[in-house]
């Protein structure tokens, strides 16, 4: 009937959008990143994340996958420090779904609603030169995560592959002319 067919085009339109990682990265434009060749995590700014220490330990491995596919490997006296920070808040969608299966000239029948509650998760990666203790580089992903969700590792493992995917910064060729 035509209300399955919207009931299930929603649904789906629901499942696509959850995907969605949306990343900002700023950085010290004045700084040669080519020079950073290790790194450690900050202990003290992790320890107090209000987030479990199951997600916050999923979220170190994804970062420790991601450097050293970058080629930059984990030491006791790192070139850089990388710190984390999370903030989360719940989003109710109330999606109307109109019943098409009484139709006539002069009634649409009754709307139905479906009540969906979902978690914004954003997570934050700050990295930190450890000679000058300034902030080089912040990353910054924003998407939706469910703290049920069967396949949270990968969804972490995605937002930090995001968010360091400009990690070194790529710095723009200028062309002569």
């Amino acid at each position: 009937t035509m209300s399955k067919k919207i009931f299930y085009f929603v649904c789906v339109l629901l499942i696509s959008s959850c995907g969605s990682i949306t990343v900002f990265t700023d950085h010290d434009t004045s700084v040669d990143f080519s020079k950073y060749e290790t790194y450690a995590f900050y202990k003290p700014s992790i320890d107090k994340v209000k987030i479990s220490d199951l997600d916050k330990r999923r979220i170190l491995k994804a970062v420790d996958k991601e450097m050293q596919n970058k080629n930059i490997s984990k030491s006791n006296s790192p070139d850089l420090i990388v710190s984390i920070g999370t903030e989360d808040k719940e989003k109710i969608y109330i999606n109307s779904i109109v019943n098409y299966s009484f139709w006539n000239p002069w009634f649409w029948g009754p709307n139905h609603n479906y009540i969906n509650s979902q978690t914004e998760g954003i997570l934050y990666l700050n990295i930190i030169d450890s000679e000058s203790n300034q902030l080089v580089w912040q990353g910054k992903g924003k998407g939706l995560i469910n703290e049920y969700s069967k396949n949270r590792d990968q969804r972490i493992n995605e937002f930090v592959a995001k968010i360091l995917l400009n990690f070194p910064p790529q710095e723009l060729e200028i062309n002569q002319i």
